[in-house]
């Protein structure tokens, strides 16, 4: 609200305090530019006695007011006493499932339903709440939490004593959401931890909290005492009760305990595992013995010498923002204060996504044939998975893991060439097998590493390679290639360990197109891909990525669901590159993806290894590869940076799963786009396949090309090719 007062004069209408007044008054007050005024009435009134009392308070305080531009609702009940006030936007911002707490008033759930009613927007504060309520209106947006990191990263200024008895925290509402077995069995189990809790007593009795020498319960405390507090502690805990009342709770402690420094351990709620699941810095664990161990992992974490997990904390939250929400939630309200259906935005495109799919297409259609677009990401960056940025270190990493660029194609190089220089490379990568690091793709120098072959011609390779293929009859699966090739011992050593990491899956169940992962050479060849044109973006593919967009016939808005703007803006065609069942609300249900987990590391050594990227095919490693990015970037430092890569079910998709039955649900969301006559549909989630970087860009170019060569009454094609 603070934010908006430089916009608005923003009045912020308290719940009335009880029993300090003989008659209705109101009090007022101004914190930071925002006037909050508190009812103020007598005890003893009935639900329709204060309703009036209120409506009457409300209707003297507006009546000296300028009219009401924006009412906006935290909670359904304020709507019995105020649906009367004229405005031109009601704002129904749902930070929680309120009907779900203990107490909830029973005429809560009615006054929702009519607050859903006549709002023109609806703001939930998580991504749980966000799917709960929107089928329920018709501009529901979600707005997770943000974090102010300069005022919680002032706990970093003080560092817990690593000799000293581990102390963990909490601070919050203690009520029903807290499971207060687990924090005695805490307790219970690490008698030498302090465990400190701080927060107001809500809807439960205080003689219900556990009582133990080593839980202290501090009370409530302001937000500026907060990062003090945090910096006393070496974990954070979020010990939740996993029930109705936190089915839907997006806490916001979850980035202020990031920004605060400290790694933090939380049982399964939904919007933490999803939000922030997959960092290194935060546990998620069943209460229990899971959660205790949880908390020892990550009070070993906090007491470690790395800041790794913290480095990749300060990545994600530095794409969130409250001054970003604020300038969002004021956007989506301006909209409608001053939207008529014929006054919306119109573009000649929308591109749904700021990856090298929809960043190409974008250029071609501002560039190249004038249009007007609109280009939307759910990120806050561009480039997609391309995405890279300067660590702490000031050393340029790829945030979603290595991205090497390299194609045959002439026509894709030019084009790119446009809006970068480039940085010679060519890319080479070692395999971690039997203690030794040898190249990948397997050529001379790995099997006479491995073996003491003592081959010296390519004949000489190729006749002990042959020596080791083992035919198989009837080639099904990515297994029968790979035996058939090299033999049995060759793929277990380099392709059935990565395979089942990769794919999470035995080779024997995959289909015979997974094969890439261990081609072979006779020679002695070492470069992972002999491409005719292979570069690195001398500045970087994010810079390279800005270049692109940057036209005045392209607008970005990033960090915007396609849904924040279908309903808000016009156009004549759109591009999506987003998962192509998503597109259709997973009506035939999710296609299956792969992910990935990626941990950022910084290092006191200038070099880590040898090449850019090693691999790690033993099962027995939990990770797949690690990639040291001064390789690519020719940047010299006396540390260097390292990204862990670990295969991971869930989180963005990055892999379909190369299954018939997988391929065969595609298909079925491939016939509902041929009648998506104004779509069309381009990159590899929205064709769901695996390509290459420049395989995208080729792609959207030939699609691009096609579309110009249309006529205005041709039918759009469907998918690209």
């Amino acid at each position: 609200m603070i934010r908006f007062t430089k916009f608005w004069s923003v009045v912020f209408w308290e719940e009335p305090q009880v029993g300090a007044t003989m008659v209705p008054v109101l009090s007022a007050r101004d914190e930071m530019g925002v006037r909050i005024v508190t009812p103020q009435l007598p005890a003893g009134y009935d639900e329709e006695q204060t309703k009036a009392a209120l409506a009457t308070l409300l209707s003297a305080f507006l009546a000296g007011e300028q009219p009401v531009a924006v009412r906006w609702y935290y909670t359904p009940m304020m709507f019995a006493f105020s649906n009367t006030v004229a405005t031109r936007c009601t704002v129904y911002d749902c930070m929680d499932e309120l009907s779900a707490f203990r107490f909830a008033p029973p005429e809560l759930l009615v006054l929702e339903e009519a607050l859903l009613q006549s709002a023109d927007l609806v703001f939930t504060g998580g991504h749980s709440l966000y799917e709960a309520k929107r089928t329920r209106h018709a501009n529901v947006r979600a707005f997770p939490s943000s974090v102010e990191i300069a005022h919680f990263a002032r706990a970093r200024d003080a560092t817990p004593d690593r000799a000293g008895p581990p102390r963990l925290g909490f601070y919050g509402v203690i009520d029903e959401r807290m499971d207060l077995d687990l924090l005695r069995d805490l307790a219970n189990a690490r008698p030498d931890w302090t465990i400190e809790i701080v927060g107001p007593v809500v809807k439960i009795d205080v003689a219900d909290l556990p009582q133990r020498p080593n839980l202290v319960y501090t009370g409530s405390r302001s937000y500026d005492q907060l990062p003090a507090i945090v910096a006393g502690w070496d974990v954070a805990l979020m010990p939740f009760a996993i029930n109705a009342a936190t089915r839907f709770i997006s806490p916001t402690k979850t980035p202020e305990y990031l920004a605060a420094g400290r790694p933090v351990v939380s049982t399964p709620v939904v919007d933490v595992v999803s939000g922030y699941g997959m960092l290194a810095g935060v546990e998620i664990a069943a209460a229990g013995t899971q959660f205790i161990a949880a908390c020892d992992a990550a009070l070993a974490l906090a007491r470690g010498d790395s800041l790794a997990w913290r480095d990749e904390a300060d990545a994600v939250l530095g794409a969130t923002s409250w001054d970003a929400t604020a300038a969002a939630m004021r956007a989506a309200i301006e909209a409608v204060g001053a939207s008529e259906p014929a006054a919306r935005d119109h573009y000649d495109c929308i591109v749904v996504g700021a990856g090298f799919a929809g960043s190409v297409m974008a250029e071609r259609l501002a560039a190249d044939a004038g249009m007007r677009v609109l280009v939307i990401d759910r990120r806050p960056h561009i480039a997609g998975n391309a995405y890279d940025v300067e660590d702490a270190a000031g050393i340029l990493i790829h945030q979603y893991g290595p991205h090497i660029f390299h194609t045959n194609s002439t026509d894709v190089f030019q084009y790119l060439s446009r809006f970068t220089e480039w940085r010679p490379y060519e890319h080479r990568v070692l395999a971690e097998v039997r203690g030794q690091q040898v190249p990948v793709p397997i050529n001379r120098t790995t099997l006479n590493a491995l073996f003491g072959a003592g081959l010296e011609t390519e004949d000489a390779a190729a006749v002990f390679l042959s020596a080791r293929a083992e035919p198989v009859a009837e080639i099904r699966t990515s297994e029968d290639v790979v035996i058939s090739s090299v033999g049995q011992e060759l793929y277990r050593l380099f392709f059935r360990g990565y395979t089942r990491k990769q794919w999470g899956l035995d080779p024997s169940e995959l289909d015979k197109a997974v094969t890439a992962r261990v081609p072979t050479r006779t020679n002695t060849d070492d470069r992972y891909f002999t491409d005719a044109h292979q570069a690195m973006p001398a500045n970087g593919y994010t810079a390279m990525f800005a270049a692109m967009l940057d036209h005045p016939n392209i607008e970005l808005r990033l960090g915007t669901e396609y849904a924040d703007v279908k309903d808000a803006v016009t156009s004549d065609l759109l591009v999506f590159t987003g998962p192509i069942d998503e597109y259709f609300d997973h009506c035939y249900g999710p296609l299956p993806y792969r992910s990935l987990r990626f941990e950022h590391r910084t290092l006191p050594v200038a070099q880590h290894q040898a090449v850019a990227v090693v691999n790690y095919p033993d099962e027995a490693v939990p990770y797949t590869r690690v990639t040291e990015y001064k390789h690519l970037t020719g940047q010299t430092a006396d540390v260097t940076s390292v990204t862990f890569e670990y295969p991971a079910v869930t989180g963005d998709p990055y892999y379909p799963i190369p299954r018939p039955e997988n391929q065969a649900l595609f298909k079925r969301y491939e016939a509902l786009a041929v009648a998506e006559q104004q779509v069309i549909f381009v990159g590899r989630l929205a064709t769901y396949r695996y390509y290459n970087m420049d395989q995208v860009v080729g792609q959207a170019l030939a699609t691009y090309r096609r579309l110009k060569l249309r006529t205005p009454d041709t039918a759009l094609s469907v998918a690209a090719e």
